[in-house]
């Protein structure tokens, strides 16, 4: 990948996996995609269709996995950390089959444990999943959230006791989250702000770990707690920010996708339009 950041966006999949998301790709501009290959409010497992997986393989622009929402490492419920491992082993294995290049997973929350009880879980469970990853699987990014409810990692540095327990697997990675990050109280609009946080960032996980942004600007201020994501410059973070984190060393050549609002195609391509003039001047 060159040092030109890909555009793109989550897709929707009705249709067909490749034939859904590529034709709303091709609709919105995106240069690279983000897809659920399951319920992202399910357990559901499904397989894959390999027609749909050779098609979005062949297609020549990024591909990551989302997992579903009810993914949760922290949890004290047995059952739901049984599911969250069945659930991420599934997605790992259909990114695989689709070419994908990280399979992006919240980083959960204790709810009524400990945060040493969940991070046990996660040391536990997580890294045989790392070592199940073949070298031509994709990398697991793990995505801090906006800091509610027990959330295990919110700040950037909270990644650090991640890998550490995870000792640094080489398929470990990162998905920041612009809207996670400003609501967890990196003030990316302040002056400086972008540059700060994407240093402490580095700093905690090593060079080389950050694999992919979620560019999404944030209804609420920041440290809100909030995860509600708005267009791209109609939020409080704004349009400079966006500019300043594609200027980054450090974020050089990752792909940049939209998780913004609106459900047909007209808001997210003038979302990625506007990137792109923000990743371009």
């Amino acid at each position: 990948m060159t040092s030109r950041n890909p555009v793109g966006a989550h897709v929707p999949v009705a249709g067909g996996l490749a034939t859904g998301g590529l034709k709303y790709a091709a609709e919105i501009g995106a240069e690279a995609v983000q897809v659920f290959v399951a319920n992202p409010r399910g357990w559901a497992l499904p397989e894959g269709k390999p027609a749909e997986d050779e098609k979005l393989r062949a297609a020549g622009i990024p591909v990551y996995i989302h997992t579903p929402y009810l993914v949760n490492f922290g949890s004290p419920s047995q059952e739901t950390l049984a599911k969250s491992i069945a659930t991420v082993r599934h997605s790992l294995t259909r990114g695989r089959a689709i070419g994908a290049l990280g399979v992006v997973v919240h980083t959960g929350s204790a709810v009524t444990q400990t945060y040493d009880g969940a991070m046990a879980q996660v040391r536990d469970h997580v890294l045989p999943l790392l070592d199940e990853i073949p070298e031509d699987g994709p990398d697991l990014l793990l995505e801090p959230m906006a800091g509610q409810n027990h959330m295990l990692c919110a700040k950037v540095q909270d990644l650090g006791p991640f890998f550490d327990r995870l000792e640094n697997h080489p398929k470990l990675g990162v998905c920041f989250d612009t809207c996670h990050a400003f609501a967890a109280g990196h003030d990316l609009a302040a002056p400086g702000g972008v540059k700060d946080t994407i240093d402490a960032l580095i700093d905690t996980v090593g060079e080389g770990r950050l694999k992919l942004v979620h560019a999404n600007d944030s209804k609420d201020p920041c440290a809100s707690g909030r995860d509600r994501h708005e267009n791209i410059g109609a939020g409080q973070i704004g349009e400079p920010p966006f500019a300043d984190l594609f200027r980054h060393p450090a974020v050089a050549g990752i792909p940049f996708l939209i998780e913004t609002p609106g459900r047909a195609p007209a808001p997210h391509a003038k979302d990625i339009e506007t990137l792109k003039r923000l990743r371009d001047t």
